[in-house]
């Protein structure tokens, strides 16, 4: 008992005693994962609008985290794609990506992530992401990975991109842009591209070949100088409007820092207030803290807006000595004759009159070496409130998509897989994940791939991944100082190229129109609403219900004849089939219960007035499964009116967890245990006898005796 409650506590140990032999797989296994995912990782966390160091920090704790608390042995659990973008779908609305406020909505976020997956592993509710069907993620999937596809075009092609509430119009905005592409940019895209593709064909190096590629670019980048920057003042903007633009959004900056400023003051004397026990005061205080927080709001979406125009500003920069000092003049603005630097220079950063000037194409830069610091996410209940429906749906999706690959990958290790500890072991994972510097994680599709082919075992193979993340954080970060972005961007749209499934919305299409459509309504919202994705796939989920109520509500109901080999089958479809005018045969096809139960009534009633000389009704229950209270009230009456009306009703094939309520409500009584049967073809023999025809041969229904109603 200790050692089965140990392992409930501490699924990890149900790994050892480890072999020699089992230990050297893992450890190549992950070491194999963590050389993919490093890089991987960092496109990840360009994907989600946080500095790409958070991609590292999100394959280290978490990997590990949820290697020792999962069921499955080969789950790689990291950063993912859907997962990404869904966090930057969520965040960027509150706050500008990369900031602090940013970072701290990310934390959050994946804090309730967690707690979310733990809540419902703990409980048992594995089985709550059944009402996500296989249709909605589907369409979701598909969505997504266009999104996504689309989000790297800025990246691929050195253009600016805005970021609104309307994703559509922000792509063809940039779309606009087009003109202003950075060739180098374009030209490392491509060759990124062509390279990645000619690796995947070579066997020995398909593997390790998004390492290669890396490694490649990132040499390439450095020898030709890829990246180019400079600093500069506002200053020395020399067209007016374009400096005019960059000054409203510094004096708006200033602005917010004032606010906060002011806002943590009246916090302080809030606090003292509160002590002192002066009511009056404290009401003030909160009053003024309230309208100061409204101000900081909306001059921080100002800010947001005028950032995004800076950012499609493009600039000529006049050589140093002329005019007198490097001037900087808007492109197409410059004067007639002037000789420039040659490069085509944008903003990158404004603070306190001094500017980061880029030149050339975007690069990781410096980071931060050294394992994530412990740090809390900051909670807050506004925070909590506004990012609850997406915490939601990231919770559901993240493990839809870990539970299916465990099972994938259990069913070729003969492993077995028990989803409400995977959820425990996912809501661990994000949990302490969150408390070290992590956005929502999970179950790796490629991490996952690579562990089962390398030949892992146990989950020691995730936890060497996510100690060799470790080891780059500490010692390997310099080394991909020049890695391009543009890089980056291709190993995003590379990933989620196999997400993009038409063949799969036909197949769904041939199974079910209404799946099919449902599937397609998922796609078409998820595209329209982008970048809220969780409304995508809420209203996907809620159609689904919908159509299951709906198909739930009007089950079929047939009236039966009784085909030549004796069975009973729908008239409907053979209206040849042999019927008698004395006995009406029908059969429900669903659960009886609250929502159908007017229209199994109906049914019966209708055919009952269409065959008025009909002294027996026969019940086909084989395919009611199940009943509830209102299902059963509903049947006593009909039992009581049609025998007031000379019809005797008879069941046959009822399943055991029906005849329990009719026993325990006493309803099989009324009905008469004669008059329940076990097959169709005893209470139709039963039916014929109490007609006054006796033998199988004498059983109504049968072609032979021409007895048609």
């Amino acid at each position: 008992m200790v050692n089965k409650l140990a392992v409930r506590l501490f699924p990890f140990l149900s790994w050892f005693p480890v072999s020699p032999l089992i230990l050297r797989s893992d450890l190549m296994a992950g070491i194999t994962g963590a050389l993919v995912l490093v890089p991987k990782a960092m496109a990840y966390a360009q994907l989600s609008g946080l500095p790409l160091q958070f991609g590292l920090y999100t394959a280290f704790v978490p990997a590990i985290i949820g290697a020792l608390w999962g069921s499955s042995r080969q789950l790689a659990t990291g950063p993912v794609a859907i997962l990404s973008l869904m966090t930057a779908a969520a965040v960027a609305p509150l706050a500008m990506p990369g900031s602090e406020e940013y970072i701290g909505l990310a934390l959050l976020l994946t804090l309730m992530v967690g707690c979310i997956q733990l809540f419902l592993g703990v409980v048992k509710l594995g089985s709550a992401v059944n009402f996500v069907s296989h249709p909605v993620i589907l369409g979701f999937m598909n969505a997504a990975a266009i999104i996504i596809g689309l989000s790297q075009l800025d990246m691929l092609l050195g253009i600016p991109k805005g970021r609104s509430d309307f994703f559509l119009q922000d792509v063809w905005e940039m779309l606009g842009y087009l003109p202003l592409t950075h060739l180098p940019t374009l030209a490392m895209s491509v060759f990124s591209l062509a390279l990645m593709l000619l690796v995947k064909k070579i066997a020995i190096l398909a593997k390790p070949g998004v390492l290669i590629v890396v490694a490649v670019t990132t040499v390439v980048s450095a020898l030709i100088g890829f990246e180019h920057t400079a600093s500069g003042k506002v200053s020395d903007i020399a067209t007016p409007e374009a400096r005019s633009r960059v000054e409203a959004y510094q004096a708006t900056v200033q602005r917010i820092e004032e606010l906060n400023a002011s806002l943590t003051a009246f916090a302080t004397r809030l606090r003292q207030a509160e002590r002192n026990r002066s009511s009056r005061e404290a009401a003030d205080l909160r009053y003024r803290i309230e309208l100061l927080d409204l101000d900081i709001k909306a001059l921080e979406l100002e800010s947001r807006k005028r950032l995004r125009d800076i950012r499609k500003l493009y600039f000529v920069r006049a050589k140093a000595g002329e005019h007198g000092s490097a001037l900087l003049y808007q492109r197409g603005r410059e004067p007639v004759g002037m000789e420039t630097d040659g490069r085509q220079w944008h903003v990158k950063k404004v603070a306190r009159g001094e500017m980061k000037l880029n030149g050339g194409g975007e690069v990781v830069g410096a980071i931060p070496a050294g394992l994530p610091a412990p740090r809390l996410p900051s909670f807050s209940l506004d925070g909590v409130l506004q990012l609850f429906s997406a915490a939601l749906v990231i919770a559901l999706v993240a493990f839809m998509e870990s539970i299916s690959m465990a099972k994938a990958m259990a069913g070729k290790a003969k492993q077995r897989i028990d989803p409400n500890q995977e959820l425990i072991g996912q809501g661990l994972a994000n949990i302490g994940g969150s408390c070290f510097q992590a956005y929502p994680a999970c179950g790796s599709f490629t991490g996952s791939a690579i562990n089962l082919q390398a030949g892992a075992t146990t989950g020691l193979a995730m936890v060497c991944n996510g100690v060799f993340v470790g080891i780059t954080l500490l010692f390997l970060t310099p080394l991909i100082h020049h890695l391009p972005k543009a890089v980056l961007a291709v190993i995003i749209l590379l990933a989620v190229a196999g997400l993009v499934t038409p063949q799969a919305f036909k197949h769904i299409w041939k199974a079910s129109r209404a799946d099919g459509l449902v599937a397609l309504a998922t796609f078409v919202v998820t595209l329209l609403a982008a970048p809220h994705l969780d409304k995508g796939i809420m209203v996907g989920a809620l159609l689904a219900i919908g159509h299951y109520l709906y198909r739930t509500m009007a089950p079929r109901v047939a009236i039966l004849g009784r085909h030549e080999d004796g069975t009973l089958r729908d008239v409907k479809y053979h209206p040849d089939l042999a019927t008698s005018t004395q006995v009406v045969a029908i059969r429900f096809d669903g659960s009886l219960y609250f929502a159908n139960i007017a229209h199994f009534e109906d049914a019966v009633l209708g055919a009952m007035a269409d065959h008025r000389e009909t002294k027996f009704l026969l019940v086909v229950g084989d395919a009611i499964n199940s009943i509830d209270s209102s299902g059963e009230e509903m049947l006593h009456n009909l039992v009581a009116q049609l025998h007031q009306s000379g019809v005797e009703v008879v069941f046959s094939g009822l399943k055991k967890q029906v005849l329990d309520v009719m026993r325990a409500t006493g309803l099989d009584g009324f009905v008469g245990e004669q008059n329940i049967f076990a097959t169709e073809g005893q209470a139709l023999n039963a039916i014929s006898c109490r007609l006054g025809e006796e033998g199988e041969n004498c059983a109504l229904f049968h072609p032979s005796r021409g007895d048609r109603g």
